[in-house]
């Protein structure tokens, strides 16, 4: 029996199984057989329902169970799908981690704050290996070696392409996209209290370069990081209606984590700024932004602070914009004239804990509150002393 002629095998037996041979898959060295069911439906049309190969372990026997299983569904009104039909229909709850990652990135769009960033985690640490795989099928091992294939990333930068991965998974199950992960994902401890600051001489270094840099607009970006500690994002939104020149006060509309709050604008920073706006004026008049991007529109990125910090021969590992928010945090705790509280409110920390780590950077104050600690101990142990003797000196 070869070809694609569908036949019966036993009415009788197995009534309404049918089987054809292939004329190319072999099994067992004979061709290979698929076997099919059919049967009527409510509305008297016939199906024809594709049930497996021979060389799957399909038989006659199973073909018929099948059979008898569609047609008391049937009998009983409920909805009956081929397997084929069952297939695409997982398929469709089961898509692959770049289809799901594609229609969660559309659909966050500019909302989603880091979105560059997270495309960026996504495209070099989870679709290379993960992407064309069905969410359904990602297994515990695969997480394993995600781990594996960063080990030379640190904990926090493993732990971000994680959470992401985590996050787009509990998207696509909350969109139907995908079945819910049946597993946990163990996160690596990461450590967030990596503080990057500049020696003297990189800082030397750095305001040398930027006094000289050929596009001064640049180097009064990375100015205006150094003396007030704003996060790059900061930066980039600074528009004209968020500078208050008469009241020196820096409006900045929900920066990260709070709700929109203002910090002093210095005088070196009121000059930067009064600089800067009259070269945006000229160069890109009309745009509201202080650091335009292209055509005057908000500034997404720039590839020159990279640039410069090689040519200042700073750290590789020192994030310059990052870096320098955490530059002006030490500079100001080291002085031993600010508290970790007024720290705290020039960066715009929501929570004691974000400010926290500069305390290592207070050794002036520290020590001082150690030495009058210890005043008070001394003191105390002496006038107790001074107590229990008074009695015997008296008499």
């Amino acid at each position: 029996m070869a070809g694609n002629n569908k036949q019966a095998i036993d009415s009788r037996r197995w009534p309404g199984v049918l089987l054809y041979a292939s004329a190319t898959k072999r099994f067992g060295g004979r061709p290979d057989q698929c076997y099919y069911i059919r049967y009527s439906l409510p509305d008297g049309k016939k199906r024809l329902e594709k049930v497996g190969w021979k060389s799957e372990s399909y038989t006659p026997q199973i073909a018929a169970q099948i059979r008898s299983d569609r047609i008391l569904k049937l009998r009983h009104g409920e909805e009956v799908k081929t397997a084929r039909e069952l297939a695409l229909a997982k398929q469709m709850r089961d898509r692959t981690l770049d289809e799901v990652s594609k229609t969660y990135f559309e659909a966050c769009g500019e909302s989603l704050k880091g979105l560059t960033t997270d495309k960026n985690r996504y495209e070099i640490h989870l679709g290379p290996f993960l992407g064309k795989r069905s969410t359904g099928s990602i297994s515990p091992l695969d997480i394993d070696r995600i781990k594996m294939n960063m080990r030379d990333k640190s904990p926090a930068t493993v732990a971000n392409a994680l959470e992401l991965l985590r996050r787009l998974l509990n998207f696509g199950r909350d969109k139907n996209l995908c079945p819910p992960l049946p597993f946990i994902i163990k996160m690596p401890k990461k450590d967030n209290t990596v503080t990057e600051f500049l020696e003297k001489e990189e800082a030397e270094r750095l305001l040398k370069i930027l006094d000289a840099w050929p596009s001064q607009d640049i180097s009064r970006m990375l100015k205006l990081a150094i003396l007030t500690g704003l996060r790059r994002g900061e930066i980039f939104k600074l528009r004209d209606p968020d500078l208050d020149f008469l009241h020196r006060i820096i409006t900045l509309p929900n920066p990260k984590g709070v709700r929109t709050v203002s910090i002093p604008m210095s005088e070196p920073v009121r000059e930067l700024l009064e600089i800067q706006q009259k070269w945006r004026n000229k160069k890109f008049p009309g745009s509201l932004y202080l650091f335009p991007g292209k055509n005057g529109a908000r500034r997404t990125d720039s590839s020159a602070v990279d640039r410069i910090k090689r040519e200042a021969n700073l750290p590789n590992k020192f994030r310059i914009f990052h870096g320098l928010r955490h530059h002006f945090a030490v500079m100001l705790a080291n002085s031993g004239e600010f508290t970790l509280d007024m720290i705290g409110e020039l960066l715009t920390h929501k929570s004691h804990a974000m400010t926290q780590r500069y305390a290592q950077f207070l050794p002036g104050t520290v020590q001082r509150a150690a030495n009058r600690a210890a005043d008070l101990l001394l003191n105390n142990v002496a006038l107790s002393r001074d107590e229990k003797l008074a009695p015997i000196i008296e008499a």
